[in-house]
């Protein structure tokens, strides 16, 4: 089975970010895939506009992108010991939507970050704000790239054999996960 369909959430918005490259980089590494990168630029959530208006259009355009993708991964940068705001206001407002998106989903988290713990924390705080959707979460290994900005070539490769490695064999347990 080598047609399947992998969805990519960077946590940082911004096009260049580190944690964008890592997705790519996780999606080149994962294999023969549709790769496709969810927009997370969202309206705010907000329980009145939902009650209001129902759920916006762009949000419902995600949810339906969780279910379609045989795997998800995602990237978080790490903004004050915790992901950033953006993908958590994502979690919230798919977990708004019909149907259960990320239910038995297989998932792999990866953080990139300035700092010497590579978004651990924002890691770890991620996986927590998953478990109330009940993915099949990847456990590992993990993939925490430090002093992240230092660790792209060019072509937006990484540069480190080890952190190559350690996110092959991520992406070998997400496909062999997406497989069964």
């Amino acid at each position: 089975m080598t047609d399947l369909t992998l969805l990519g959430l960077s946590g940082a918005l911004r096009a260049a970010s580190t944690n964008r490259k890592l997705l790519r980089e996780a999606a080149r590494l994962f294999g023969p895939a549709s790769f496709t990168e969810a927009d997370l630029n969202l309206p705010l959530y907000d329980g009145d506009n939902e009650a209001a208006d129902g759920i916006p259009e762009v949000v419902q355009r995600l949810a339906d992108q969780i279910v379609a993708a045989d795997a998800v991964i995602i990237s978080t940068p790490e903004y004050n010991k915790g992901p950033s705001g953006a993908l958590k206001n994502a979690l919230d407002w798919v977990s708004r939507t019909n149907g259960k998106p990320w239910a038995d989903k297989p998932v792999a988290v990866m953080s990139a970050a300035g700092g010497r713990a590579g978004g651990e924390r924002a890691q770890a705080v991620l996986r927590g704000f998953m478990v109330p959707f009940q993915p099949r979460l990847v456990t590992g290994p993990e993939v925490h790239l430090a002093d992240s900005s230092n660790q792209f070539d060019e072509n937006g490769q990484l540069t480190s054999a080890l952190y190559v490695q350690t996110l092959q064999t991520l992406m070998d347990k997400l496909r062999a996960e997406a497989k069964r």
